[in-house]
């Protein structure tokens, strides 16, 4: 049976990153399609201010596996749980989400794709990464936040670079909120919650390639305390 990838990324104001993270990963794309299934790599652009959108569209001519799709600005996570529908809808049988500012390598996605059939959900570790104490600190953050919610302790919860089964993956989304801001940290504490079968990997992390990040430590105090009234309502749905 031909197996259906979506290679899925959300991007805002990433006109410096864009061209380059796509000729990356449209490789990735190439190489599956010849082995006789299908794959697509598509980007969201959130509500972009710069020229995010009009770049991808002047590249689909260039790169056939490219689908850019434009949509209001509503925020990373909710980017992200968007695309995850929109591969389900396009019945993928397999989604892989990074992101779009080209911190994550291409090279490192083959030792998941290799696995897939032992593995629902297959997540990135972030050791020794190389974007900032500020970063590294809210994710030890969170993984103590989801060890109090969930009573569950996940490696690194939150890491863009992840290969998932469709099927399991629109399973665990049925428990999580449809704007939630911090969707990965979400479906990681579901799948281990839920037993769900489950590899890490080691991976590569770099400085973001170009641009500025749009997310700071003071948004990400906002966006921690609403997370905690969201993560309730999960565990309220999990039981």
């Amino acid at each position: 049976m031909m197996d259906i990838l979506y290679i899925v990324m959300p991007a805002y104001n990433e006109a410096a990153n864009i061209e380059e993270v796509i000729r990356q990963w449209h490789p990735v794309c190439e190489r599956v399609n010849s082995e006789g299934n299908m794959a697509k790599l598509v980007i969201a652009n959130d509500g972009s201010k710069d020229d995010t959108f009009q770049i991808m569209k002047g590249l689909q001519g260039k790169y056939p596996c490219l689908v850019p799709i434009d949509k209001p600005n509503s925020g990373h996570g909710a980017t992200v749980l968007y695309l995850y529908r929109y591969a389900i809808a396009e019945d993928a049988t397999f989604v892989f989400q990074t992101d779009s500012d080209g911190q994550t390598l291409p090279e490192e996605f083959w030792q998941m794709w290799e696995h897939r059939y032992e593995y629902d959900f297959q997540i990135g570790t972030r050791g020794g990464r190389q974007d900032g104490a500020s970063r590294v600190f809210v994710t030890k953050t969170l993984r103590l936040v989801v060890w109090l919610m969930f009573h569950v302790w996940v490696k690194d919860a939150n890491t863009p670079f992840r290969l998932m089964n469709a099927d399991r993956l629109q399973a665990i989304m049925k428990f999580i909120p449809e704007d939630f801001f911090l969707a990965n940290v979400a479906v990681s504490a579901i799948a281990v919650k839920k037993n769900e079968k489950m590899a890490w990997y080691p991976i590569t992390f770099r400085p973001r390639q170009g641009g500025v990040n749009s997310i700071n430590m003071k948004r990400i105090f906002k966006i921690g305390v609403k997370a905690l009234g969201d993560f309730r309502r999960i565990n309220r749905r999990l039981r």
